[in-house]
């Protein structure tokens, strides 16, 4: 039953995403935990929302979007995403380099960013989807790598369970951005994409083969549905926990600062040993893997339904030449950003302020698609769901503003 939702959950927790909550953990301790409590069920309740539209549209969200909105404001949110996407695709594969290196010296950051490369683009593109699903959710299991990382450092654990469950907040320069750095990587729109075009995939899977005829989706379909969207966030926010427990109880007790995952990784070696040092740095690696496909792929979705062009992982590369094509771009595009020589720390704030542009419209956008009923048909949202998505969308725009507002804490 695991599947979009499971890999989409998990694909959140990229290495720039790691970078961030460690970033969290070793400048606010253990005060920033009740966010992965907090934004379980938002993230649960937009990608419940994303997977309902694809299962009863039958098509992506730049498509179901379509619909309901102009196409001009539609395009002009695509291309947002598009570049945010790409610059985080450049943070990531950096992040990778790096952290290969860290594991293996001898072997350049740059050599291991090209082999990464290869290797994603060569799965993405010319691997079947059946076999590239089943490689993306046991590259899920690379995250457990935090939680292990977690219990071999000295950990409060009775001060972590407490700031999970009572928020603690503190009206500061740094803790306020290091809070909005933090929401904006957990909730991100290529994930929106992602998760409403895997579930069209996943459905024409399981049809017979070279047919897709698109009915609409039965009450066990939608309960699996939100039964895998409701445990790939869980575990999305889960590692986000174990991440930030880790960092907090060894940088930020002896008050380390960090602008990386990697100095993270580096960091644990005087304070949790070597292969403390080695399992941190090998969940990057990953999580990378698994999470630079995702990013290309919403990219390549989105543009794709954008000019009408055939689009999917289940269809060959000569079928769908600009939807690969575009999958291509932005890993290669990432690739260049690396070496060149763009600093990942600045790309990673770029893609960080364009995704709380986008956020907060492309938010109110898919509410009000999953409310109505003429493409929704019975499918539209609940109370509970609008109530949990109106909070979402209000706190994003809260931090919208506050990015800019803090701009240069």
């Amino acid at each position: 039953m695991l599947g979009p939702g499971l890999i989409t959950g998990a694909s959140d927790d990229d290495p720039s995403g790691i970078s961030t909550y460690s970033i969290a953990g070793a400048s606010t301790g253990y005060s920033m935990l009740w966010t992965a409590v907090l934004t379980t069920p938002m993230m649960a309740v937009v990608q419940g929302m994303c997977a309902r539209i694809g299962l009863v549209c039958g098509c992506g969200l730049t498509t179901a979007l379509g619909k309901r909105f102009p196409v001009v404001v539609v395009r002009v949110l695509v291309i947002l995403v598009v570049l945010a996407n790409t610059l985080n695709i450049g943070a990531d594969i950096a992040g990778m380099g790096a952290s290969a290196h860290l594991v293996f010296k001898p072997v350049p950051e740059a050599l291991w960013s090209i082999g990464f490369v290869a290797t994603m683009v060569a799965v993405e593109v010319f691997v079947a989807y059946g076999p590239f699903a089943l490689i993306a959710k046991i590259l899920c299991s690379a995250l457990l790598a935090y939680v292990v990382t977690a219990f071999m450092v000295h950990v409060d654990w009775r001060m972590a369970l407490r700031r999970a469950v009572i928020p603690e907040v503190h009206v500061t320069g740094v803790w306020i951005s290091t809070f909005l750095g933090v929401l904006g990587t957990t909730i991100t729109p290529y994930l929106f994409f992602w998760q409403t075009s895997l579930e069209v995939e996943e459905r024409a899977k399981r049809q017979p083969k070279g047919t897709f005829q698109h009915d609409p989706p039965s009450a066990r379909e939608i309960a699996d549905a939100h039964a895998d969207v409701n445990t790939g966030m869980a575990y999305s926010n889960l590692i986000m926990f174990f991440i930030i427990v880790t960092a907090a109880a060894t940088l930020g007790a002896q008050h380390i600062n960090i602008v990386t995952a990697q100095d993270a990784a580096a960091a644990l070696r005087p304070l949790a040993g070597r292969f403390a040092e080695l399992i941190f740095a090998l969940g990057m690696v990953g999580a990378g893997l698994l999470a630079v496909p995702v990013l290309a792929g919403a990219s390549a979705y989105a543009v794709a339904e954008t000019f009408s062009q055939p689009e999917g992982l289940s269809l060959k590369p000569r079928k769908a030449r600009v939807f690969y094509g575009i999958i291509m771009a932005g890993i290669g595009i990432g690739l260049l950003i690396e070496v060149i020589g763009v600093d990942p720390i600045r790309a990673l704030f770029w893609s960080a302020v364009i995704n709380g542009v986008v956020a907060v419209p492309l938010l109110a956008a898919i509410t009000v698609l999953a409310n109505d009923e003429r493409v929704m048909g019975s499918w539209t949202n609940s109370r509970a769901a609008n109530v949990w998505a109106i909070l979402t969308i209000l706190l994003m725009s809260a931090a919208a503003v506050g990015l800019f507002v803090f701009w240069n804490s």
